[in-house]
């Protein structure tokens, strides 16, 4: 069982202080020792609001003899004038990250992150969701109602992942679905792109989860070097080719890493053989760390040209070394990560981030920024270089043409 918060400390509020809830919803806050009322928590200073149908099994009615609205749950018959939707009341979004708290930690798992969410409604793409952090990451949305697209290469193994999810809960069957995506062929991302518009019109949640580590040297069916396609290149490909999905509610989620500080790309001057490196220059450690250094150099890049549309664009980082199939490539850190297995995050709260990312009410209408342990920290210095983040995706249209255009001769 995992113990999930009734409330944040800084949310209890201090002795003889209530909460109330207007017809709008808003939430006011009234001191019966004082006989005062004001908008703002007392403790945290921030505004509220409920939003959403009441509970299931609960009714709002008026009662003539008190001349005030009460609540009635059908199945217990209990009758009270507080809004049991207080309970889920949820912050009112800022523009200004200096006014988000951290709400959550390191130790904080996803399913905490979502707890008293609905979901029901929306639906979330998220790229290798049948294995480790991705899977985490389906099953907690898929616990709160989301709908889920699968966006995997093998479907047996993704069929019995929504298997897995079945048992937990029965009725998340219906909102999970397999869609065949190899991110190592443009091809199969075109292919893939074309059965979801047939099939979707709005997507909330794209989350770039799939990645690839300690390959050795390969390359895809397009001739570029695994890691880079796979990590970076057909994720810039598939998000742009689904934009018509994309509006102002849609979050756009891309797990980095930590290692994003080791790369050493160029600042000026970046060119295919930096990014896709012939056998001789390779270093599978390194084509990691450049990767992750596309991804978060791709989400801020992303996060400036879709600004006036309203679309919150982040990067993140999971967790260091988690347990999960990325090291399954090479003995040395299969046998590594078993060690530190113990010292590090469980799958659980590597999803945390990506969950808080995409869910977070205090979020809205914020973008650009990038997160660790659910909460936003400073990238690398690197990452921030506008001229190396205009180049990437330059030179990553560039190459998508040239490859997408010798596809079709």
């Amino acid at each position: 069982m995992i113990a999930l918060p009734d409330t944040d400390s800084e949310d209890e509020l201090p002795p003889g202080w209530e909460e109330r809830a207007t017809d709008d919803g808003t939430v006011c806050y009234v001191n019966q020792q004082g006989k005062t009322s004001q908008w703002t928590h007392p403790r945290t200073g921030r505004s509220k609001r409920i939003t959403g149908e009441l509970p299931l099994g609960w009714e709002k009615y008026y009662d003539e003899q008190g001349k005030r609205f009460m609540f009635l749950n059908k199945e217990t018959q209990q009758r009270t004038n507080v809004d049991p939707r207080l309970a889920f009341a949820v912050e009112e979004p800022t523009q200004n990250v200096a006014q988000v708290r951290q709400r959550f930690d390191s130790c904080s798992t996803a399913l905490q992150v979502l707890h008293g969410k609905d979901l029901h409604g929306r639906t979330a793409l998220i790229t290798g969701a049948n294995c480790g952090i991705g899977y985490e990451t389906a099953r907690s949305l898929a616990h709160h109602g989301c709908e889920i697209i699968f966006a995997c290469r093998n479907r047996s193994s993704t069929e019995a992942a929504i298997e897995r999810i079945a048992q937990e809960r029965p009725a998340a069957r219906s909102r999970c679905r397999f869609a065949a995506l190899d991110l190592s062929s443009l091809r199969s991302v075109q292919r893939f792109v074309e059965e979801i518009k047939q099939s979707v019109s709005h997507i909330d949640y794209l989350i770039l989860n799939a990645g690839v580590f300690a390959l050795p040297y390969t390359k895809t069916v397009d001739g570029l070097e695994t890691t880079f396609q796979v990590s970076h290149l057909s994720h810039f490909y598939l998000t742009l080719q689904l934009e018509t999905l994309f509006d102002y509610k849609t979050r756009i989620i891309v797990l980095s890493s930590e290692s994003h500080r080791f790369a050493n790309l160029p600042v000026e001057n970046l060119a295919v053989h930096h990014l896709s490196p012939a056998p001789e220059k390779y270093w599978s450690m390194m084509a990691y760390n450049n990767a992750k250094l596309c991804n978060v150099l791709f989400a801020q890049e992303l996060a400036q040209r879709w600004k006036q549309r309203g679309i919150s664009v982040f990067s993140l980082h999971p967790g260091n070394m988690v347990s999960s199939d990325l090291s399954r490539n090479y003995w040395f850190y299969r046998l590594l990560f078993a060690i530190v297995r113990p010292f590090t995050k469980s799958l659980q709260q590597a999803a945390a981030t990506s969950i808080y990312c995409a869910t977070a009410n205090e979020l809205t209408g914020l973008s650009g920024l990038y997160f660790n342990n659910c909460f936003f920290c400073e990238p690398s210095k690197l990452s921030k270089s506008a001229a190396l983040q205009q180049q990437l995706w330059k030179l990553s249209e560039n190459l998508i043409a040239e490859l997408v255009e010798q596809e079709q001769h």
